[in-house]
């Protein structure tokens, strides 16, 4: 450990195969350098690489894997053991993402009154629940804790805006979005010029309802061509997806592929990527399509694609339709039809699939991991 440098803890869940755990492995390469750094996880599920250097403590030797009144009774252990760690570790600052690490922070701040606290909101609140009890227990929890912390940050400006309206956050909050690592193998966006008829389709992402997969293989059947979709990503709704392909005999077209680690490889075979989400936080899939040089279509989903694909300027997109945005298509939540338009834009219009496989490339750059790791260290020491 340098005693020069001041000690700093991510709190996370675990560092499972999420999009806040992407982006706590990405900012650790950073933090690694600047700080000591502790990586405390609830549980010992890691799926992302940990770089050398940083210390990682588990508040349960159990997996997540447990029955609900176990993890009832972890989550209060947690609390408790966090507080000491903090205290014995003389941790100066400690980030905390997703809801329940927010709350633990929370009460590390009313009792210690040393550390700064920092908690991040990954996913639109108002619609991140399972049910509208979770809601309702939000709305009680989120201000009397939240709010006991010294600043918030998330991934985006529609985040932020919720909180503050629908949950009665008042600390400082900030926008940091998520970074990335530019890829070594980019798409020459010349070679998207093809006169072959056919998409090569990806997406990625758990198979659940939110990600709503099933709304890219109904596509599918409006077109009626030979398109190709790869659906990278594993989750309870596998059977189900599995099943809808099989009944839509689109078993030679449609294939899952499950969870991968080298993701790049598949979106560097496809011409096309979609985000078929009902809601987001901030959309990684489609970003790291992007900086592969994608052409790449999503649903107007809150949060994060307006963003990415418009600058956030807003968009009217009438129902079965889409919209050319700044730098991509955008279609209505759960549209189909709309989708399939813009599958058959892309299809038809071989120099769009150039032109925005350029557009994609450039926004990426915005992101790179550089930029937003400086923002984010000036956000936690300000």
């Amino acid at each position: 450990m340098n005693n020069s440098k001041k000690n700093i803890s991510i709190l996370s869940i675990t560092l499972g195969s999420g999009g806040a755990e992407k982006v706590i492995s990405l900012l650790l390469k950073s933090l690694v350098k600047d700080y000591n750094v502790y990586l405390v996880l609830f549980y010992d599920n890691i799926h992302f690489s940990i770089p050398e250097g940083v210390n990682v403590v588990f508040l349960s030797e159990k997996g997540p894997e447990r029955p609900f009144y176990l993890k009832t009774l972890d989550s209060i252990k947690f609390i408790f053991k966090y507080f000491k760690f903090v205290k014995r570790n003389n941790i100066i600052v400690s980030v905390s993402f997703l809801a329940f690490p927010n709350l633990i922070n929370g009460v590390v701040s009313t009792l210690n009154k040393r550390v700064k606290t920092i908690i991040s909101e990954r996913g639109f609140p108002s619609d991140n629940v399972s049910s509208k009890l979770s809601l309702y227990i939000s709305k009680i929890f989120y201000p009397i804790f939240y709010n006991r912390c010294d600043k918030l940050f998330s991934n985006s400006i529609h985040i932020n805006n919720d909180l503050k309206n629908n949950f009665g956050i008042k600390i400082p909050m900030e926008v940091i979005y998520n970074p990335i690592e530019i890829p070594q193998k980019t798409i020459e966006p010349t070679s998207l010029n093809s006169t072959e008829k056919r998409l090569e389709i990806i997406t990625a992402g758990t198979l659940n309802t939110r990600k709503n997969q099933v709304m890219i293989i109904r596509s599918l059947l409006e077109i009626q061509n030979n398109d190709k979709f790869t659906i990278l990503g594993d989750g309870h709704l596998r059977a189900y997806l599995t099943e809808e392909i099989k009944s839509s005999k689109l078993e030679n077209q449609v294939q899952l592929k499950g969870k991968v680690k080298n993701v790049n490889d598949f979106l560097l075979e496809s011409n096309c990527f979609v985000l078929s989400s009902f809601t987001e936080g901030f959309p990684n899939a489609l970003l790291e399509a992007m900086a592969i040089g994608l052409p790449c279509i999503s649903t107007n989903c809150l949060s994060g694609p307006l963003e990415l694909l418009n600058e956030n300027d807003a968009v009217d997109i009438k129902n079965g339709e889409f919209v050319i945005a700044k730098y991509g298509l955008l279609v209505n939540n759960d549209d189909h039809v709309g989708l399939s338009k813009a599958l058959d834009f892309y299809r038809n219009s071989p120099e769009k699939r150039v032109e925005f496989g350029k557009l994609s490339l450039q926004r990426a750059k915005e992101y790179h991991l550089d930029t937003i790791y400086t923002k984010f260290n000036q956000f936690i020491t300000n």
